[in-house]
């Protein structure tokens, strides 16, 4: 449900929620039940701001873990100091 502006004439601005078929209604004031005309404004779109970072709480990300699973070593070859490339070459040489 969209969250609709409106302006009292006598208490002023307040939001008020309802469906998109309800906008073409007459709305009334919360505070005096006068009728109140909408305030036509730009959408509320948000699309990450850091506020809502705060919200939910990423400013701590988590560090996630597989259970049970062993550590890889960094960057091994096959032997340390071994040329794959150059073992049939090796040998027509000798």
């Amino acid at each position: 449900m969209p969250l609709y502006d409106y302006k009292c004439d006598g208490c002023g601005p307040f939001e008020m929620w309802h469906t998109m078929s309800e906008t073409s209604l007459p709305k009334t004031c919360p505070e005096c039940d006068a009728t109140a005309s909408r305030v036509f404004t730009a959408p509320n779109i948000s699309l990450g701001s850091g506020s809502l970072m705060k919200k939910v709480g990423l400013k701590d990300p988590r560090i996630v873990k597989r259970q049970g699973e062993p550590a890889k070593p960094q960057n091994q070859s096959a032997k340390q100091g071994s040329r794959p490339w150059m073992l049939g070459h090796a040998a027509e040489r000798l």
